[in-house]
């Protein structure tokens, strides 16, 4: 599997084209189950594992890998299942979310697939609000058709370690906070978990917020804004979009707008989980104006607070 993973830096092109690449693994002898490849550092077999007594219990424990210390989450357990046993077929995905690294547990690592993030769906409604996934994707190979389900890693993470949405002494300017309340942010993120925490963070400000689940609704909204007559650079303070989304990736969505001439000012921020230096390299790309990673609260005021000087020169 390490050689399937030696070509990720190869890769990068794939976004910015609204493609991505999956991961696919199982947890249960009968689901596949996928993760991006971009949030992926290596595979390997299940070392052993050191116990972390008081900790959260879908914590396995914590693997050595080449000296450094790796929590590893039972990723069956973490997303409502029973517990996964410890198997020869058990393997460990080492991932980079949110500036962390951490490791899933899981059962038989499959293989990569290349896909268009057209090809990629929300899970049906009817799954509820609680559901653990992003989206799900259809794969037909060899004649035969499997649902794939992309598990939401950031809902994943929120339940096990705790994001504190509370604003560092000194972030917010006091000379500001009078002009934010009545401002409109659009957030475009297809975790509920990620959109939540956007949400609350800047709600400590009165920012009133517009949500959308993926790139493709969040253009249709600015586009139907447009076609109204609607100047989306003042009914907006700025967009805040994740990268990785069904539908339209957040790259694509940020090209779509530079290209409209009724909205290509919008100010735009990507807030994503993925790598900064290669998400550095997307920004100047696509056009994006700032970059921030999540999740940081005192960043994403710091940014909200760079456009509203600007727009009060």
């Amino acid at each position: 599997m390490k050689k399937v993973l030696d070509t990720v830096d190869q890769r990068t092109n794939l976004v910015g084209e609204n493609r991505l690449e999956l991961l696919l693994f199982r947890i249960n002898s009968t689901q596949l189950f996928a993760i991006n490849v971009f949030k992926v550092k290596e595979v390997v077999k299940l070392p052993s594992l050191n116990a972390m007594p008081g900790s959260h219990p879908n914590i396995a424990g914590v693997a050595n890998i080449r000296g450094q210390s790796i929590p590893v989450i039972n990723l069956r357990g973490a997303i409502g299942f029973s517990q996964m046993p410890i198997t020869a077929d058990s393997n460990l995905i080492i991932t980079e979310y949110n500036r962390s690294i951490q490791g899933f547990l899981v059962g038989k690592v499959e293989h990569i697939v290349n896909l268009t993030w057209g090809d990629i769906m929300p899970p049906p409604k009817t799954a509820g609000a609680h559901n653990y996934l992003t989206a799900i994707t259809r794969l037909e190979e060899q004649g035969h058709s499997q649902l794939v389900s992309i598990i939401d890693v950031e809902k994943v993470l929120a339940e096990i370690i705790n994001y504190d949405i509370r604003l560092s002494a000194g972030v917010l300017d006091e000379t500001l906070a009078p002009e934010m309340p009545g401002r409109k942010v659009l957030i475009v993120d297809d975790s509920s978990t990620a959109r939540r925490q956007v949400r609350e963070t800047l709600a400590q400000l009165g920012i009133e917020i517009i949500e959308a689940s993926d790139g493709l609704q969040a253009l249709n909204l600015l586009k139907s804004w447009s076609d109204a007559g609607k100047d989306v650079t003042k009914e907006l303070l700025m967009m805040i979009t994740d990268a990785e989304m069904p539908e339209m990736d957040g790259y694509k969505l940020t090209s779509e707008v530079r290209a409209d001439p009724r909205m290509a000012s919008l100010y735009i921020t990507l807030n994503t989980s993925l790598s900064g230096s290669f998400n550095n390299a997307m920004v100047e790309k696509v056009g994006c104006d700032q970059f921030i990673s999540k999740f940081q609260p005192d960043l994403l005021v710091g940014v909200v607070q760079t456009r509203l000087r600007q727009l009060l020169g």
